[in-house]
Formats: C-alpha cells, sequence, structure tokens
C-alpha cells in the first residue's frame, strides 16, 4: 500500500528550513523559539537522516560589515545529553579512549560548568572575533570600545558575551524577549546607533564578555559525573548570575583530549548536560512517508492529539522503514514518546505494536518503484529508497546540499531552490550557466538576481578544501570526514578508477559503505567532471603514499605553539611546520616531540611537557633549530 505524500510540515525539507530559519533568528538576535525546541528539533533531524549535513556544520552567524577573521582553532558546537543514557555512553567513549593512551579509565577527571546562553567568541588579547561559521569568524573587538567589559581582563581565549541577568530582569525585560537580543544589536550596532536600552547597560556595566575558563567549575570523576551531572548542574546555575542552559562536562587530561579529537561539529571530549522533557502515551493513527535527499524515505507517524509540556503532539517520527516492519507500526499501535519543548518528539518505545504494517511500494513523490537498502553499520536491510535520481524532493535536496557543505556562498535558501527547480533549473550544470536576465525571468528582484550571479562566482573562486568539494556531492556514506580520508588516499580526478576492495581497505570503509560510495561515484562521474572543468579553487589533500620525503630537523615530530608568539601568528608557524613535514599538535601529548614556548606560558603546560619527556624549546631556540634545514 502506497500513502500519501507527507504534508510540508513534517519533511526534512521542511524541518531543516525551519532550523535554518529558527537558527538565522536566534544568531540576529530574535529567537523565534526557545533553545530546548530548536535543540530538539535538531535531534529529531539526527534521527530522521543521522548523515544531514546541517547535523555536521557549526550553525553560522554572520555580521554585515564586520571584517572576517580565521579561528586559530575551531570554536565548535556541543554534542548534547539529555538522559543518563547519553552521558554514560560519553564516559564510556572517553574511557575507552584514556586506556588507548595508557591511563587508568577510573582516575579520568571531568570538569563541570556552566553552559552560558550568549553570543560566543575568542579573544587573543588584539583581536576578538565572533564564532561565525566555527572556522571563519568576525572582528567584533569594538565590542569592548563600546562598553563590553571582559572578565578577567583582555586576552583570556573563548569565551561568550552575556548580560547580566538579575540587572537584564530587573531593568531590560520590558525592551527585550531575551538577553541575547541586546548582546547581538550591540555587536551589529555602531556605538552612536546603540538602542537606548543597550547602551544603558553598557554605561552601567553590565554586559560582560565571560571566558569560560572564568567560570566556576567541579572536578569529579566519571561515576560522580553520571550519578550527580544535573544536579551539578544546578549547583553551579545558582552561583552564576548570566543566563545559562544547561552546563559543559568535558575531559581535563589535554593528552587524553588531543587523542579524541573532534568531528567537524564537536568535539568528542566535551559534551553538554541538559533537561530531559515529559513522556506520555498515545495511539498512531497513520504512517506517513517523506523522502531525502538520497532517495531515502522517513516515517512519520500522525498520532492521537497528546498534551506534553505544554504542547500538543500529533506527529512523531518512526526513525526508517525497518524499525516499522519490526515493531508493528502502524494505525493503532501504542507508543510512549518523550518531548523537551520540541514539536515532533522521539519515540520512547512501542508499547502495543498495530494489527497491520503497509509499507508503500512506491516513492510517494515521483512513483518510483522503491528498494530495501542495508545499513552500513549492521549490514542489515533498513531502509527504503527510491532510485530515481531525477525525483523532485532529491533535486530539491541535492542543490541545498551543495550550497551547504561548500558554505562559501549564501542566498541559496530553500525558497530560492523551490523557485529555481518549479524553473527548470533542477541541476547544478544548470544552476551555473545561469545569468542575471535569467534569474530575473524566473521571477527574481534584479538586486536578488546579482546577488544569486554573485553568489554562483564566489562558490567557484574562493579556495574550498577539495574534500569538501566532494562532500558537497552528496556521495551516499561520504560526508566530510569519510571524503578527507579518502582523498588522503586518491587524488580528485582518480576516484571513479577506485574499486570496492581498494576503498575497503581504508580504515573506517566497511563493506556496505565501500558498496555505496562505490555506486554513487560511477552515477555522479560526468556531473562531478562538468564541476571540476568549471575552474573551481581547490585545496588539494596531500596524498599520504605519495607525499614527499622532507628532510628537516622537525620532519615527522610532534609540535606544540604556546604562549604569545613574537616572529607570526600560531597558525602561520603551524603552517610553516606542516610545509617541514612536522606533525602539528594542539596539546602536548606521549606522541609530541617539543612545545614551543613563547611568552607567557603556564607552568602547569610545561610541567606537563616534563613529565611526558616532551623537549621545551623557547621561540628563538625554534627558529634556530628550523633554519638548519
Amino acid at each position: 500500500m502506497t500513502l500519501a505524500s507527507p504534508s510540508a510540515e513534517d519533511s526534512i525539507t521542511a524541518l531543516v528550513a525551519d532550523l535554518e530559519r529558527y537558527n538565522s533568528a536566534y544568531r540576529s538576535g530574535t529567537p523565534l523559539i526557545d533553545d530546548n525546541h530548536y535543540d530538539r528539533l535538531v535531534e529529531r533531524l539526527r534521527r530522521l537522516d543521522p548523515s544531514h549535513p546541517f547535523l555536521h556544520q557549526v550553525e553560522p552567524e554572520r555580521f554585515s560589515g564586520k571584517r572576517p577573521v580565521r579561528h586559530p582553532e575551531p570554536m565548535l558546537s556541543t554534542q548534547k545529553a539529555y538522559e543518563p543514557k547519553q552521558l554514560e555512553r560519553f564516559v564510556e567513549r572517553v574511557a575507552k579512549a584514556a586506556v588507548e593512551i595508557g591511563l587508568v579509565a577510573e582516575q579520568v577527571r571531568y570538569r563541570i560548568t556552566p553552559k552560558l546562553d550568549g553570543l560566543a567568541g575568542r579573544d587573543d588579547g588584539r583581536v576578538f572575533a565572533s564564532r561565525g561559521n566555527g572556522l571563519m569568524g568576525y572582528d567584533i573587538t569594538s565590542a569592548f570600545e563600546k562598553g563590553v567589559v571582559p572578565v578577567g581582563g583582555r586576552g583570556k581565549g573563548v569565551g561568550e558575551i552575556v548580560a547580566v541577568k538579575s540587572y537584564f530582569d530587573a531593568e531590560l525585560a520590558d525592551h527585550f524577549d531575551h538577553p541575547r537580543n541586546m548582546v547581538v544589536g550591540i555587536v551589529s550596532a555602531e556605538r552612536d546607533a546603540l538602542n537606548e536600552n543597550a547602551a544603558r547597560a553598557l554605561d552601567a556595566g553590565m554586559v560582560h564578555f565571560v571566558p569560560y575558563g572564568q567560570l566556576p567549575c567541579r572536578e569529579i570523576d566519571g561515576g560522580t559525573l553520571q550519578a550527580n551531572a544535573w544536579h551539578l548542574s544546578a549547583d553551579l546555575a545558582a552561583e552564576v548570575d548570566y543566563p545559562l542552559d544547561g552546563a559543559v562536562a568535558e575531559a581535563v587530561d589535554p593528552a587524553l583530549k588531543a587523542h579524541m579529537g573532534a568531528t567537524t561539529h564537536h568535539y568528542r571530549w566535551q559534551i553538554a548536560v541538559k533537561s530531559k522533557g515529559e513522556t506520555g502515551k498515545t495511539t498512531v493513527r497513520e504512517v506517513q512517508w517523506q523522502v531525502g535527499r538520497t532517495g531515502k524515505l522517513t516515517p512519520v507517524m500522525a498520532v492521537d492529539p497528546l498534551p506534553l509540556s505544554g504542547a500538543t503532539i500529533r506527529r512523531v517520527t518512526a526513525h526508517n522503514a525497518a524499525k516499522v516492519r519490526e515493531e508493528g507500526i502502524g494505525p493503532g499501535a501504542r507508543i510512549e514518546v518523550i518531548r523537551s519543548g520540541e514539536v515532533i518528539p522521539k519515540l520512547e518505545a512501542v508499547l502495543a505494536p498495530a494489527d497491520r504494517v503497509d509499507l508503500p511500494e512506491d516513492c510517494p513523490v515521483c512513483g518510483e518503484r522503491l528498494h530495501w537498502a542495508k545499513s552500513p553499520q549492521t549490514g542489515k536491510d533498513v531502509f527504503l529508497v527510491c532510485g530515481n535520481f531525477a525525483c523532485g524532493a532529491q533535486l530539491k535536496e541535492r542543490l541545498r546540499h551543495w550550497f551547504r557543505t561548500l558554505g562559501t556562498a549564501d542566498w541559496y535558501g530553500v525558497k530560492t531552490i523551490e523557485r529555481l527547480v518549479a524553473s527548470g533549473v533542477d541541476s547544478l550544470e544548470k544552476l551555473y550557466t545561469q545569468t542575471q536576465e535569467d534569474f530575473v525571468a524566473m521571477g527574481f528582484g534584479p538586486v536578488q538576481s546579482e546577488n544569486l550571479v554573485q553568489a554562483l562566482s564566489i562558490s567557484r573562486t574562493e579556495p574550498i578544501e577539495d574534500w569538501r568539494f566532494l562532500a558537497a556531492f552528496g556521495i551516499s556514506n561520504l560526508g566530510l570526514g569519510d571524503s578527507r580520508k579518502l582523498l588522503a588516499h586518491c587524488a580528485f580526478e582518480a576516484l571513479r578508477t577506485l574499486d570496492h576492495d581498494q576503498i575497503k581497505a581504508i580504515k573506517g570503509f566497511g563493506d556496505t559503505k565501500s558498496a555505496n560510495i562505490i555506486a554513487d561515484l560511477a552515477q555522479l562521474a560526468p556531473l562531478m567532471d562538468h564541476m571540476l572543468a568549471l575552474g573551481f579553487n581547490l585545496q588539494r589533500t596531500p596524498l599520504a603514499a605519495e607525499s614527499p620525503v622532507i628532510e628537516s630537523p622537525i620532519a615527522g615530530k610532534g609540535i606544540v605553539f604556546t604562549g604569545k608568539l613574537r616572529s607570526g601568528s600560531r597558525s602561520d608557524l603551524q603552517a610553516q611546520a606542516r610545509e617541514l613535514g612536522a606533525r602539528v599538535q594542539t596539546a602536548v601529548a606521549k606522541s609530541t616531540d617539543y612545545l614551543v614556548c613563547g611568552e607567557k606560558v603556564g607552568a602547569k603546560k610545561i610541567a606537563k611537557a616534563e613529565a611526558l619527556g616532551v623537549q621545551t624549546l623557547t621561540e628563538a631556540a625554534y627558529l634556530d633549530l628550523i633554519r638548519v634545514a
């Protein structure tokens, strides 16, 4: 039985469009929903499409007219735990990583601090930069000139601009919906154009930049973290007079943090502790199906209205087709759901299966015959898939995925792409031939048409990593991290020559993943060749097997730069060290050979290096060393 096409509000496309709209409003200081609501929508998207690019990028913030600034280290988002099981899995991952580098799992220490709800930034003492997209922010140093108070002084690193909560509640709550609204306005506006109430708060010294290192904290072991995280979060909140959004827990040991590293979205050694929502029981009325970018169908349950946490729930995701089939999800099924501010909550359990389960045989959008696809993790049939590459739902999502993943050009939002596809511009090949006149003919205004053309030009000319370019094509099971790993073994132009065994031989690529990648590479090869021929400014990934042998005193050596450096910025020295064949690291570990120290280096870092047998060099000694090359 083929069910009706899902309504727009239930589709992944609509969900991501809502998330982008909510995030844009939040970043501009005019939030439309609360943080719990937003976080739960993100978690819903994670369940519907774990590989969706929105989940693997830092939600961007933009300040027009501000100078772009590249961060020396990424400012990433934070993974979240709403319930003890999620926190337990985090602690288990950290413990496993600790054992891998020779630490005792039971002795791993964690630091938990309040999670500020403000505008994130990094202050190195010279430039104060907003988070931006995590890699590139904006110079907002003028915030200090306007009156933002740097708690603890300048140059204290990463933190957030926040209003003093008690002052805001007493003096400003009638003028702003949320303290963050005021903060964003302060950063965005010139001093003489500030809102008078925001100016009053600045004059009173009630807007602060709070470095995370200045916050109260507790240092605890893993068992205490699991048992008391939410209580500790509440205790810490009582010590801080700023807007908060839970707490942040992270591993303390620098070597452990360096070993665990990060995804493109978050640090693996850190997690946010947030409140869990209310649960309730309801009955399924109907299962509807939505089509994603890669053709996967996601089931959404229409349920009897369920009052939960102040809202009436009518839609719940059922995750995937296999879950529908195996757990008996259909009309009449009784289910338990959980909600913490979200519109479409999480399915906790199927309490009583339906008498019948109907799975669609044809795509609800284009009518193509569906087929089963295996999970890369289990190798079992999990997803129903529409194999029609020209399916309308997939076309729109692929175009949006392209621009989201490249991250170098604006203007191509969901409404724009819907109009493009409706006008017959349903592929990247067609899109990149469009002129300003073409866009005007489709109904876009002259200014927007000019912006759309300029955005296409920027996407070609701005430097972009080849692995990001590859990931933007939306190849199944090939996200940003795996794209980088693949291109370290094979140049972009030679990808089509790879066979299943060659890809499978790369660490992290199993049978199913390799087969999916091979199939998509074959299908997308003409498009990839076409886009490559347009002259994108690709930054190439060095091939691991063909990297030239570099002869230098630091070739193959692990190097950490710390302190205030005089001979150049830290990023400049790191880039130079990489060119000389060094393994640049961000924290001292057993694999570190040299700790290069500028001015004002903390005694603990030097003591850590000495304890691990790492050689400490002054900046001058390091420069003398590499001059031998």
